[in-house]
């Protein structure tokens, strides 16, 4: 890859607070025009990792450049060249809509020749044209993040990091909001994304999944569920629930199984041979199993398998090549 390309280089990264360790020793890299998905649960280093990358928090050790710069030597240069939206909605709730854009316009310096243009696409951007005197706070939640994207990319920065920008947003909501962020990535703009929701990965070009401070895998959605998946996947819906789990995780062939919803997932050698085998051995035991059938992998599926055990361990060691490959 050009180094031209590669819009965020980090490099064995820590971030230590007293002796708890929040990142460590991470690795990766995104390039220009493509959406980069941070994963991981809550607590998992996802918005300490964002902050130190926008210049906002200053790592125990390690490096990391973006947009060229250096994010502990030249943090001011490096926050004049990237948009920044952070889990908490990050607008001024008793300003206006309009007020909301003129302020965060003259944040960013936005020259004046070009900020009718600037405030009109973010208007038309958050679906907010005709309202740009309504209160912020009088907003739904999914139109407050589309101004907040907006406001967050008035100077058009060429990087723009978002921090679980879709937490409480409705499905519908975060799917328009999925579709800015691609139409962004299309333009050249590098879009470095964390969430903890794993449907979302499927939208990411690349991504990381994060897990107590330690990346544990890095690829395409693809290749993570090609890649890291121990066996074969069925999906199993018992009555009642809570005494199947107990039981299949004693199942022989039964390599692992976690609850999904209000059924079970469960990774086994081949999926066609446990069909046939499980549902004997749950009726043996009371249980009843209204459904057993093979499904296909999820982004989440493959979190479960690589974060229980001894998976995330082994993931680790490899975390810098996957990081870096394409």
């Amino acid at each position: 890859m050009n180094n031209g390309d590669r819009s965020v280089v980090v490099e064995e990264l820590v971030k230590r607070f007293g002796d708890f360790t929040a990142v460590d020793h991470i690795s990766l890299e995104a390039r220009r025009g493509e959406i980069f998905g941070f994963l991981g649960p809550n607590g998992a280093g996802k918005s300490t990792t964002i902050r130190m990358l926008c210049g906002l928090l200053r790592p125990t050790s390690g490096h990391a450049r973006v947009a060229g710069y250096d994010v502990a030597r030249q943090a001011e240069l490096v926050r004049q060249r990237i948009g920044y939206m952070s889990q908490r909605f990050s607008l001024y709730n008793d300003l206006r809509v309009i007020e909301n854009l003129r302020f965060f316009a003259g944040m960013y310096t936005v020259a004046a020749d070009v900020l009718p243009q600037r405030i009109d696409w973010a208007l038309t951007m958050a679906g907010l044209k005709g309202r740009e005197s309504a209160l912020t706070a009088s907003l739904p939640v999914g139109w407050k993040q589309r101004l907040a994207l907006g406001c967050a990319v008035l100077h058009q920065p060429p990087i723009i990091f978002l921090d679980e920008p879709t937490s409480g947003v409705d499905p519908i909501s975060r799917r328009n909001f999925w579709e800015l962020i691609q139409e962004m990535a299309s333009q050249d703009v590098t879009v470095f994304v964390t969430t903890h929701y794993m449907d979302e990965a499927e939208y990411c070009n690349r991504l990381v999944l994060i897990y107590r401070g330690r990346i544990v895998a890095a690829g395409t959605p693809t290749e993570l569920k090609q890649r890291h998946m121990k066996g074969e996947l069925l999906l199993a819906e018992c009555e009642p629930l809570g005494l199947a789990l107990e039981a299949l995780q004693k199942a022989p062939g039964v390599m692992d199984a976690a609850v999904f919803g209000n059924a079970l997932h469960l990774v086994v050698p081949e999926a066609a041979a446990a069909v046939a085998t499980l549902g004997a051995y749950l009726g043996e035991r009371g249980i009843i199993a209204k459904r057993l059938e093979p499904i296909r992998p999820s982004l989440e599926d493959v979190f479960v398998s690589l974060t229980t055990g001894n998976a995330g361990n082994a993931a680790n060691g490899e975390h810098e090549e996957l990081a870096k490959e394409h």
